[in-house]
């Protein structure tokens, strides 16, 4: 079978955030979705039950190709990295049409798995927009998966809900944290995610693969940020031992 993990680089959580012209600043200090190993690992691990190869795909610019050989070294097969300039700046709609086109330009895909959610923008839109554009049956939100007979079944929780869904293949879906436990890539695996194929394609390569309606515009635009600023007055509690403590305490006279 052939399954298609989607993969994004985005800025990391912990680092200094700016924009400019109304873009977050990217390159620095980026790293692979954390949420994304779930799907890395959910991918490898199926197509290692049932045979077959894993396909890392993503969009962005030059150095998120840093996402795929990521994917890669905990088990991919190749990655096929799109990166052109007119596809700066897309939203949600705009990048899973991109990506339908893509994994459109690959043949016959069997599966293709994502995330529930980037950490840069948490917008959970793409896997489903995604589903739309290629016409598939969308499982989101999925904390254990199994796949059998051409069907995949995918259970979740929603709202206090446990829900068990089911789809014929091809299929989209999305994983939660919940899944599996990533697996930490051994040293011989980082070295032979390095000769493994790692193809770049741009919007010219795949336009004619796109699905109708998609465009290449954002409906949306950033017209100011700001970092979040403390006010008011506020105490800073050094946790000794007893901050679960003082806490509670703190809560109880304040709320009552």
């Amino acid at each position: 079978m052939k399954v298609v993990v989607c993969v994004k680089h985005v800025p990391d959580g912990q680092g200094e955030r700016r924009l400019e012209d109304g873009r977050i600043v990217r390159g620095e200090d980026d790293t692979l979705n954390e949420l994304d190993e779930y799907a890395i690992e959910a991918a490898v691990s199926l197509v290692e039950e049932q045979g077959g190869e894993v396909i890392a795909l993503t969009m962005g610019p030059a150095d998120a190709d840093e996402a795929i050989l990521r994917a890669l070294q905990m088990g991919a097969d190749r990655g096929l990295h799109i990166t052109d300039e007119q596809l700066a700046g897309l939203d949600a709609p705009g990048t899973a049409g991109v990506l339908a086109a893509a994994v459109r330009s690959l043949g016959d895909v069997d599966l293709v798995v994502a995330g529930m959610a980037s950490l840069d923008g948490m917008t959970s839109l793409v896997p489903p927009a995604l589903a739309t554009y290629l016409g598939l049956p969308y499982l989101g939100l999925a904390s254990q998966l199994e796949l059998g007979n051409g069907q995949l079944e995918a259970r979740r929780v929603v709202d206090g809900w446990e829900e068990t869904l089911r789809a014929p293949l091809p299929a989209v879906v999305s994983v939660t944290d919940q899944v599996n436990e990533p697996r930490y890539p051994s040293f011989k695996a980082l070295k032979a995610a390095r000769a493994k194929p790692l193809d770049e394609v741009g919007w010219d390569d795949l336009a004619h693969f796109a699905p109708a309606g998609v465009r290449l515009a954002s409906h949306s635009e950033v017209l100011e940020a700001r970092p979040q600023e403390r006010t008011g007055p506020h105490e800073i509690v050094e946790d000794t031992g007893d901050g679960g403590i003082r806490l509670a305490q703190f809560l109880r006279t304040h709320l009552n």
